[in-house]
């Protein structure tokens, strides 16, 4: 498959990129700044120059799949997160539909289907991804929308827990394996149409998606 990586640039998105060009699938990068091309061209990924708050639709050219895995980080305001982490997603799952793509992996966070269990800072960003989130179910995609937990700079453990609810969060999550698990779930039917919590743990990418 070809897959639009929305979010290219970021860190879950480059590692994203490096797993895809180890993989029988073809990456095609969207970034809002042309000067980050060469970087990720030498990741293996062909490069579409598009901005997630303008008319993206081009950049869904010829991709069978997407992964959406662009975020403000609740860090920069209410009115970044709602241009990005609801509008963009909402935006990039009708541009799907619209360009016949049959596959759409969310990269969504804890939470957003409880923001107000997280710190009071985060609440507009855990809303806006969960809205976003039940915007993708209730449409025509097959879906895979994943939460990981406390995101870590970390090397890849290759092993995970995976479940529609962890009750015991006190694990991180390297980024690494997160964009692993992204990209597993392109191809593992038992992910399809699911929303599942990821972090750190003891089984291996693979068997945990197939054992949900």
């Amino acid at each position: 498959m070809k897959v639009l990586v929305i979010g290219a640039y970021g860190q879950i998105g480059q590692h994203i990129l490096s797993v895809l060009d180890k993989s029988e699938h073809q990456a095609k990068a969207m970034i809002r700044n042309e000067n980050q091309a060469n970087e990720l061209e030498h990741l293996g990924a062909e490069v579409v120059v598009a901005d997630l708050e303008q008319d993206f639709s081009y950049a869904f050219d010829g991709c069978d799949a997407v992964i959406f895995t662009a975020g403000s980080g609740g860090h920069t305001g209410p009115e970044k997160t709602e241009l990005v982490d609801r509008q963009g997603a909402m935006k990039a799952v009708n541009e799907a539909e619209n360009n016949h793509v049959k596959r759409f992996i969310m990269v969504s966070s804890m939470n957003a289907d409880t923001p107000d269990n997280g710190p009071e800072s985060m609440k507009y960003y855990f809303k806006a991804k969960g809205d976003a989130d039940k915007n993708l179910q209730s449409g025509h995609l097959n879906y895979t929308i994943l939460r990981p937990g406390r995101l870590l700079n970390e090397p890849a453990n290759g092993t995970i827990t995976a479940a529609e609810h962890i009750e015991d969060r006190s694990n991180g999550i390297p980024r690494a394996d997160v964009a692993q698990v992204a990209v597993t779930s392109l191809d593992t039917e038992n992910t399809s149409h699911r929303v599942f919590e990821i972090l750190s743990g003891d089984v291996p990418i693979e068997e945990a998606l197939r054992n949900i």
